[in-house]
């Protein structure tokens, strides 16, 4: 029937003949454009879950059963240009979209699409895309109230780059009754092409969390007995005298525990006096005082605090790895709650995490969660957190004893910081993002100043910027100094490497300098060590660097390995270098208190001291091996 369908609408403009295997390579080469493209016309009150599974089923039914007739509608983009393949399946996964968003009626049978998907199927578990900023929180809210025509119309000219006469033709083909009301419709909302390529929208690219548990137990026990319904009900009807409000995007509770329910009593969470942390010894997040202009809106609190404990299926969450995102044990510690650009944003600790809530500042839907680990953190690593990410820059809430900040380029060490005005409340001018697209040309963070003096903190991605650092393992120091910003200089866009992996530090250690063999000067070795809150997942590049490169060449890494940090001080690492006259060589350097290195493999050499030179060929491999001073072995960085 459904081959039939397109065949017949096609019959107008009749196009190619486009065979099953034909029509198979276009979708598995633009699997993920067609899913996102579904996932977008699909209407968001389906809930972010069902909204991926059905985008997923949507596009994988898109096949005809035979030979079929294509559109004459080209495909925009490099790599679509006239293949009817990709039109005709394009083509039936907007059709099916349309069809999902349509609403059921007595009088007639649903169409498969209206229908949740038999298959892709996933049990207990909530899949959703990872979590966008402020913008993509904005486009989703507008494009949701939209109808289904015109949230097709603004994808198709934004996504797939169609001219409005060619949408006009695909919504006609898919079944619209009035392309030009969808079109206009669409007109409405503001054109912003490149978020609709965020993750935010990205079906493929997914966050997994369990599903409701303790829903999931009463429904187990209600089909055994009828009686545990009734229980469920009472307890949902059983809240306190008055209540805190609705709880927005929280999933409902079937349970009612008195030590939980306190911890979502916004009167009961904790708020640090603002002079706290003038007569504390400690310098972390115990001691930040409550701020923000929606610090007394109790019914913003509860809704942070209920979708926490209960986050719902349109709620989006991430945690950084090795991050527990269960409920708060009891009430958490308030850090801020306020408008920031277009969301309402809360920020909560609880001596191990924090959370922070965000919602549109018109309604709850699209609200997000996210949970950085900071257990232990004091210092530089307590003293700015992400509020917000919008057009790639970066705002930040800092510390009550910082007292200035500072935008630089790590990438141009001799160039002076851009001063950012701060609030009263400690939230920061929109600073430039240091996680760039495409070509590495400038890698931008953030300078902090305190009473002990200025500190370097670098996006990765999280809650919770990096602190950067520079020097020998058993005694790093702080990275903004002029030699330190110098060493980081070369290896600023090494830091992309460790982006969204919980790291708390980097220190970049200068452990060798080794005079090139064609007199072109000295090279620099330099060994990174991205450090992470939870212990593992330590990441360590051994980097080298000739005076004519901009950026340093990664010679060796190693993953959980103790070497470059305090509990191992050492490093041996190589490379193969082709000089300014065309001769090969390895070259390897260990850090200072290495006594001898030696090749292994299909290089031959030996040295004393801490450098290796060695004549060979394009195309060698080679191990290395050292000793230290102490006697003891080392083998190379691997």
């Amino acid at each position: 029937m459904q081959s039939q369908d397109v065949a017949q609408r096609s019959a107008a403009s009749p196009g190619p003949v486009v065979d099953v295997e034909q029509a198979e390579a276009a979708l598995v080469e633009h699997y993920p454009r067609l899913v996102r493209l579904a996932y977008l016309v699909l209407p968001p009150s389906l809930g972010r879950n069902r909204r991926v599974l059905t985008a997923h089923a949507l596009t994988q039914r898109a096949l005809p059963r035979g030979r079929t007739t294509a559109t004459l509608i080209p495909a925009q983009a490099t790599g679509r240009d006239g293949d009817p393949g990709y039109a005709l399946v394009r083509l039936k996964v907007v059709r099916t979209a349309l069809e999902a968003g349509v609403p059921l009626r007595r009088a007639a049978w649903p169409k498969r699409s209206q229908l949740p998907p038999l298959l892709p199927q996933v049990w207990g578990l909530r899949l959703f895309p990872r979590s966008g900023g402020a913008d993509e929180l904005a486009l989703d809210q507008r494009l949701s109230a939209l109808s289904s025509p015109a949230r097709a119309a603004y994808v198709l000219r934004g996504l797939e780059k169609l001219p409005d006469p060619d949408v006009r033709k695909v919504l006609t083909a898919a079944g619209v009754d009035d392309p030009g009301a969808a079109l206009k419709e669409a007109g409405g909302v503001e054109a912003r092409d490149v978020l609709l390529l965020s993750p935010e929208f990205d079906p493929c690219s997914l966050h997994a969390r369990p599903t409701d548990l303790m829903r999931r137990r009463q429904h187990m026990k209600a089909a055994l007995a009828a009686g545990v319904a009734a229980a469920v009900c009472g307890a949902l009807l059983a809240l306190p005298s008055g209540g805190w409000g609705p709880d927005g995007a929280a999933a409902p509770s079937y349970a009612q525990n008195p030590a939980a329910e306190a911890a979502l009593d916004p009167g009961k969470v904790t708020r640090v006096a603002p002079t706290a942390w003038r007569s504390s010894a400690r310098t972390d997040f115990s001691v930040w005082p409550a701020r923000g202009n929606l610090a007394g809106d109790t019914a913003l609190l509860r809704r942070a605090l209920a979708v926490w404990a209960r986050p719902g299926e349109s709620v989006q969450v991430s945690a950084t790895p090795g991050t527990p995102s269960g409920a708060p044990a009891g009430p958490p510690q308030l850090l801020y709650a306020g408008d920031v650009d277009q969301a309402r944003v809360v920020l909560f600790y609880d001596g191990l995490r924090i959370a922070r809530y965000a919602e549109p500042r018109s309604g709850t839907g699209g609200a997000a969660l996210d949970f950085a680990r900071v257990d232990g953190a004091t210092g530089a690593e307590a003293e700015a957190l992400v509020l917000d990410r919008a057009d790639g820059n970066v705002r930040y809430l800092t510390a009550p004893w910082v007292t200035g900040a500072a935008e630089r380029d790590l990438m141009k060490p001799t160039a002076g910081p851009t001063p950012l005005t701060l609030s009263a409340a400690g939230v920061s001018t929109p600073l430039a993002g240091s996680a760039p697209t495409g070509t590495c040309t400038a890698w931008n963070v953030m300078q902090v100043t305190d009473a002990s003096g200025p500190h370097l903190l670098t996006d990765l991605g999280e809650l919770i910027p990096a602190h950067l650092t520079s020097g020998p393992p058993a005694a790093p120091h702080e990275a903004a100094g002029p030699a330190a910003l110098r060493n980081w200089a070369p290896f600023a866009c090494s830091l992309a490497a460790v982006r969204s992996q919980g790291v708390r530090s980097v220190n970049a250690w200068q452990y060798a300098q080794q005079p090139l063999p064609d007199a072109s000067g000295q090279a620099a070795w330099v060994c990174t060590r991205a450090d992470t809150w939870r212990g593992d997942g330590t990441r360590v590049l051994a980097q080298f660097h000739t005076p004519d490169g901009a950026y340093g060449a990664v010679a060796a890494k190693a993953e959980n390995s103790p070497a470059c940090g305090s509990r191992d001080p050492h490093v041996l690492a190589g490379v193969l270098w082709k000089s300014g006259t065309g001769d090969w060589y390895l070259l390897a350097a260990g850090s200072k208190d290495t006594a001898s290195i030696s090749t292994t493999g299909g290089v031959s050499g030996s040295a004393r001291g801490a450098l290796l030179a060695v004549r060979t060929k394009q195309g060698d491999q080679a191990g290395l091996k050292g000793t230290l001073t102490d006697g003891r072995a080392v083998s190379g960085l691997r």
